[in-house]
């Protein structure tokens, strides 16, 4: 795969994933916020309270709110696409609107920056993510060689005393006890069958009140699922290692399991300075353990939690009240998205027996007719009743066009059968339909149908400025009533009854191929006659075509047509498929 494929492809990626991690990013954040404003209510109550509330915060990222609401979309009923009648032929002939003119300014550097920005950023963004994983997986190999070399405590005070503080606690876990000659403080290591990891020596230097202490804030984490916690927010971490707001939450959920295991020690009986003896003892002869998925006792501000130990405040459980707010923003946080999603159902939602169905049609149908020869004009008829839109001789191409607001130029990487060849259409809708709705449901049919996948690229490309000659303008203002009126017979000749530089303009672009903008100032209804027959509709021109176009327009109708450089939004084919069957019914 060559960069520019490559490009392409994330490109079309970070198309696809942007606007909505945006939004998820924002939507996280807040809550955070909203969570850090409930810890605020909370400050006298239980550290467990609080570590729960950040939990929830950190957890907020890995399910974003946009998944809550497709789920209450798809329980809603399908709901009908109100909207205005469209000429279909009108929007094909539009053109495309080129990169404003100080877009055009920007220089060739700039324009390919913004063409590899997206492959830039998501190659950033696996980058972080790699290092932070590399990073822990460094840690983890570190512990396991730990583990591989230490010893299973199968007597002694140490294992008496942790069988009697699992009674005691009712511990439905049961933890194997090791010793270890690193000089690591205890540590809970492993989820589903942990192991309680004990530095060698550390009976000798901590008495039995220090050292039971010591054990039952251990067994408070494995009851807790700390270690389970600790690596679900390592996800979030590397996930979104990008945001700093992330590794904030992973300190304050640190800082909480530990206030919450010292809240539950001593209320299990621990004496407060025997239980701070025993941290400080820890800490002066062992290393704090090098994973927060590894729990350990000495974390967070030990400062602050040897002040708290000492004084022994009693925190406040939570009362009624509080437990009906958390409840009551906790179900809102859940039940909020859904609610939306029902009142905001998917606007005719297909039903899974007819996947093809776009959303705003009742049925489609589509069949190819033939082939046109190359540079042969394709004679299209459209017509719209009651609902019902009937279109002979479409070709995909046009589909495209309509569908992607596009014109012929900005189709690139196109396989040449999309121009010539022909489908007849039928679609019957369940109401009158809004362009912008239904340009959707057209690109969702060619998605099905034609497998069309595509993305949108800004590339150099020659575009022309259609302004007044030297001499004025050559055409005659009209006086007739009739509407306006573009006879085009043979191809190239062009008889024109009450048109304005708009309708001039589309008729020029479909004979250059390329973008043409209307810079003559002039906005009245004129009659005219432009002959320009030895040219074709569609594709690139040759320069002697051009030549006899720009000289036609200039000796005819006193207007210059000038070619000009700049950057345009460009829709790039990866791939179509023609249509398979000789019906393309829904």
């Amino acid at each position: 795969m060559s960069m520019n494929e490559l490009a392409a492809v994330l490109s079309s990626a970070w198309a696809a994933i942007g606007v909505p991690l945006a939004n998820h990013l924002w939507q996280s954040t807040l809550f955070a916020a909203a969570a850090g404003v409930l810890v605020l209510l909370l400050k006298k109550n239980q550290a467990q309270a609080h570590y729960w509330i950040w939990f929830a915060a950190s957890m907020k990222f890995l399910v974003p709110f946009s998944i809550l609401i497709s789920l209450g979309s798809r329980l809603a009923s399908p709901v009908a696409s109100g909207v205005r009648g469209y000429d279909f032929l009108e929007v094909i002939s539009q053109p495309f609107s080129p990169v404003h003119p100080a877009q055009q300014a920007a220089s060739a550097a700039l324009a390919l920056l913004l063409r590899f920005l997206p492959a830039l950023l998501l190659a950033g963004w696996f980058c972080g993510f790699a290092a932070v994983l590399f990073f822990w997986q460094l840690r983890w190999a570190r512990m396991r060689a730990i583990l591989r070399k230490a010893t299973p405590i199968d007597s002694g005070r140490e294992l008496e005393m942790l069988h009697r503080l699992e009674k005691t606690a009712g511990n439905s876990t049961k933890v194997r006890l090791m010793l270890s000659e690193a000089a690591l403080e205890p540590g809970i290591v492993g989820i589903f069958h942990p192991i309680m990891l004990l530095p060698s020596g550390i009976a000798e230097r901590l008495s039995d009140a220090q050292l039971q202490a010591i054990l039952t804030h251990e067994l408070c984490h494995v009851r807790r699922r700390d270690n389970l916690a600790a690596v679900l927010h390592m996800l979030v971490e590397a996930l979104f290692w990008f945001h700093p707001l992330i590794w904030w939450l992973g300190s304050r959920l640190v800082a909480e399991r530990e206030r919450a295991c010292d809240e539950d020690v001593l209320h299990r009986g621990s004496e407060p300075q025997a239980y701070a003896e025993g941290i400080l003892k820890v800490c002066e002869f062992y290393l704090e353990s090098p994973l927060v998925c590894v729990a350990g006792v000495t974390g967070s501000n030990l400062k602050q939690r040897i002040e708290e130990i000492m004084v022994h405040r009693i925190a406040r459980k939570l009362n009624l009240a509080k437990k009906l707010l958390l409840a009551a923003v906790g179900t809102a946080a859940l039940v909020l998205p859904v609610v939306f999603g029902l009142l905001h159902p998917l606007a005719g939602h297909a039903q899974s027996q007819q996947p093809a169905a776009s959303p705003v049609f009742s049925d489609v149908s589509i069949k190819p007719v033939g082939a046109i020869s190359p540079g042969e004009p394709v004679r299209m008829r459209f017509l719209n009743q009651n609902g019902t839109l009937d279109i002979k001789n479409v070709t995909l191409e046009h589909l495209i066009q309509y569908a992607y607001g596009v014109n012929q130029s900005q189709i690139a990487g196109a396989p040449s059968w999309i121009a010539s060849d022909l489908f007849d259409m039928n679609v019957k809708t369940n109401e009158d339909v809004h362009s912008d709705r239904f340009k959707l449901a057209v690109q969702d049919f060619l998605s099905q149908r034609f497998k069309l996948a595509v993305h949108r690229e800004l590339k150099n490309a020659q575009v022309f400025e259609l302004t007044v000659g030297p001499n004025g303008p050559k055409l005659a203002q009209s006086a007739s009533k009739e509407l306006d009126r573009m006879l085009i017979q043979p191809v190239g000749h062009l008889e024109a009854t009450s048109a304005t530089m708009g309708d001039l303009v589309k008729f020029l672009q479909n004979f250059t191929g390329s973008v043409v903008t209307d810079k003559t100032g002039l906005t009245g209804l004129y009659d005219f006659t432009l002959n320009a027959q030895r040219l074709t509709i569609g594709s690139t021109k040759s320069p002697d075509d051009i030549a006899a176009l720009q000289k036609a327009v200039s000796e005819q109708l006193g207007l210059e047509l000038n070619p000009q450089s700049g950057l345009i939004n460009t829709l790039v084919i990866d791939h179509a498929e023609k249509l398979s069957g000789e019906n393309g019914s829904n």
